[in-house]
């Protein structure tokens, strides 16, 4: 992105920190505190065809896999949950196709087509465009062009449908719209001999983001209008609808979360994220036991230091089967030896739901034993049977763990048990650590 000279003061965000999003990981979650009305068609083109050079690594970054999912899924799922985002046309390099055509149908992606890219990255936006005008598709597809069409980096997985309104809104009435985010260093430029020649005042300056909007006839024909030399040496799309359509673009502040993954950390810094997202609550059921209520009772208390806050409920049934959609973490309280019926249906109920395809559940069975019962660990059968039952969970994306705590009789022993146990539920949930699925740890 090139850097657009605007009379604003700076502020002491650092637009290339990565910044936790709002919630997003569901529709529910994906929605602003205000209602949003778009009665214009909006579609968007994210250019996926770079080759991730500056990673480090084999594969572009668009297509690496963190909690078994492809980073360019992400970004396409911030987009399917806006309800007035229509369509979504994904530019990949013609050799990924198969692969991208691959994703969209194990994650089930609603919205999506995918088109071949370009040699650069104004040629693979422009084939987005194009598609999007129904170019070689017939006269009937024109009917479907979009009013505005966004476009966003595929490695920006954390757009927001707040800031999106924003920009279809500033595109419609402007005919353009970009996102910018203050400066973080100082820009000079040097002689030719590598000796410092001048600096750029920072204050009259801001860094080009994404995403950026515009209105069909304005992209499209900045495209029919350009350069071979925009075509081969061009970033910014700004300035074509500036340079030729006369379009003077609305610059909207961003927020820190429209960072971009473009080094190897910057995949753990949005796996660390997505993890920390996934953790902030959890279910537990008790099955309606009053024994497993009072330990449910007692692991909210103690879990409410550990920044993880927990729903106990009797059953998933009737207004309570809403958590099967809304949850990402389920604790199952059991108290007798026998319990893993429980967990089984549980298993069965959340499957049915079919959520954990884009993101992993976790599930902690907790087993109440008396101190003079006999230790599970003990028994041949139920530690085979979670191991077992964890196994087939697995191939569903669901990670089944297990802890066990003795019911003491000391208050001091107990309130230590429960703490203990209570850290491990919120490490496990946080760290969904696939190395532990199918153990039973002892609290």
């Amino acid at each position: 992105m090139e850097f657009n000279q605007i009379n604003m003061q700076t502020d002491d965000c650092d637009p290339d920190r990565p910044a936790h999003p709002r919630i997003f990981l569901t529709d529910e979650a994906g929605k602003s505190d205000r209602a949003r009305a778009v009665d214009f068609p909006v579609s968007v083109v994210l250019p996926a065809g770079g080759t991730g050079e500056r990673t480090g690594l084999q594969t572009p970054k668009q297509f690496c896999t963190f909690l078994g999912r492809p980073l360019i899924s992400y970004t396409v799922q911030a987009f399917e949950r806006v309800s007035w985002i229509q369509s979504i046309v994904v530019v990949v390099a013609k050799e990924n196709m198969d692969l991208m055509t691959d994703i969209i149908q194990r994650f089930q992606h609603k919205k999506v087509r995918v088109v071949p890219g370009g040699s650069t990255r104004h040629r693979s936006i422009c084939n987005g465009v194009l598609a999007l005008g129904g170019e070689g598709e017939g006269e009937t597809a024109a009917i479907d062009r979009p009013k505005v069409v966004i476009i966003h980096d595929a490695v920006r997985p954390f757009v927001e449908e707040d800031f999106l309104y924003k920009i279809a809104m500033a595109a419609k009435e402007q005919g353009a719209a970009g996102a910018i985010r203050p400066l973080v260093s100082t820009v000079i430029a040097t002689t030719a001999e590598g000796y410092l020649d001048h600096s750029l005042e920072r204050a009259k300056y801001r860094a080009s983001e994404m995403p950026q909007g515009f209105t069909f006839d304005v992209i499209y024909q900045a495209y029919q209008r350009c350069t071979e030399s925009d075509f081969e040496f061009g970033t910014e799309c700004l300035h074509l609808a500036l340079q030729y359509c006369g379009t003077n673009a609305k610059l909207i502040q961003g927020p820190p979360t429209l960072w971009k993954v473009t080094y190897k950390r910057d995949l753990a810094a949005a796996e660390s994220i997505i993890k920390d997202t996934l953790s902030r609550s959890a279910c537990i059921v008790t099955g309606g036991s009053a024994h497993a209520a009072t330990l449910a009772d007692a692991l909210q208390k103690a879990v409410g230091a550990l920044a993880l806050e927990l729903e106990v409920i009797p059953d998933l049934m009737g207004e309570n089967s809403s958590y099967l959609l809304k949850e990402w973490n389920f604790i199952q309280v059991s108290v007798d030896s026998s319990c893993l019926s429980e967990v089984e249906t549980l298993l069965r109920d959340l499957e049915a739901a079919n959520r954990a395809l884009l993101h992993p559940l976790v599930v902690i069975w907790v087993r109440l034993s008396s101190s003079d019962e006999p230790s599970i660990s003990g028994r041949e059968v139920e530690p085979s049977g979670i191991m077992e039952l964890a196994s087939e969970a697995k191939t569903q994306n669901i990670l089944l763990y297990g802890i066990e705590i003795h019911q003491a009789k000391d208050t001091e022993q107990w309130e230590r048990s429960v703490l203990k146990a209570a850290e491990i539920t919120s490490a496990l949930i946080r760290d969904r650590t696939p190395a532990l699925v199918g153990q039973l740890l002892q609290a």
